[in-house]
């Protein structure tokens, strides 16, 4: 049992199933009180029932208040996991400027809101976790989608914000960043994530079991492919090599669909 979750009240966001669900079962696993959000109630209710938790679907966006009602005015942790992966259309050809507010929305401004509404009730107790899902498209990119990879990086950036800003004051932020997982957006990343993501996907279990390792341990970054790092690290140290070694895979890509 992990002492800093046990009797907590949580909310995991977008979880109706992948990474959301295996959350939400891991903290009432582990004896926390749990609120399931999902944009699909009836998904939310399934996995609320499951667990002995409490369904609250919704946007993601705009939860905490009923999340509050719903958890008797506290929450411990609050679990930013909803996502999505729209494509926004290459430059040069049809823009989409729906898939880009969407996925600004939901994967960057979702995080702001909630921290927003959260803060001060955790800087005036001194206590508080955020739990922000990224994925290693935030600390590196992923071919044919820019919305997601741009977004995640925002989604990255705003987590490291909180954790530099807030960590005096007893805010705990953890950034959660997996390369493939085998959930329903991996599916739907079509062929560059069967080229990218596929070979490597783990279990959304594994990403869970990587967050609750980093909590004992009380790190930011939390990496289910251990091999993120070293991939973040050749970035830095060598962006034009790096870019090369993209440009490749985006060529493969484009050679085999």
């Amino acid at each position: 049992m992990v002492e800093a979750v046990q009797g907590a009240k949580v909310v995991v966001t977008g979880a109706g199933g992948g990474i959301g669900a295996a959350l939400a079962r891991r903290f009432a696993g582990q004896g926390a009180q749990v609120v399931v959000n999902d944009l699909d109630a009836d998904r939310a209710e399934a996995v609320a029932e499951e667990i002995g938790g409490i369904a609250v679907p919704g946007d993601a966006s705009r939860v905490v208040p009923e999340a509050l009602d719903a958890l008797g005015g506290r929450i411990d942790v609050y679990c930013a996991n909803a996502g999505v992966g729209r494509d926004g259309g290459e430059p040069g050809g049809p823009l989409d400027e729906q898939g880009w507010t969407l996925s600004w929305d939901v994967n960057v401004m979702a995080h702001v809101r909630a921290a927003h509404a959260l803060l001060p009730d955790w800087l005036e107790r001194g206590s508080g976790r955020f739990v922000s899902t990224v994925s290693a498209a935030g600390l590196l990119t992923m071919i044919g989608t820019a919305p997601y990879s741009v977004t995640k990086h925002g989604a990255y950036a705003f987590a490291e914000w909180l954790s530099l800003t807030y960590r005096h004051r007893g805010v705990k932020v953890h950034a959660i960043c997996p390369q493939g997982v085998r959930t329903d957006m991996l599916t739907d990343s079509g062929s560059a994530g069967e080229l990218v993501l596929r070979p490597t996907a783990i279990e959304p279990e594994d990403v869970a079991e990587a967050l609750f390792r980093g909590i004992e341990e009380d790190r930011f970054l939390i990496l289910p492919h251990p091999e993120v790092a070293e991939y973040y690290q050749a970035r830095a140290a060598d962006p034009e090599r790096w870019l090369g070694g993209m440009n490749r895979i985006q060529r493969h890509w484009e050679a085999t669909r």
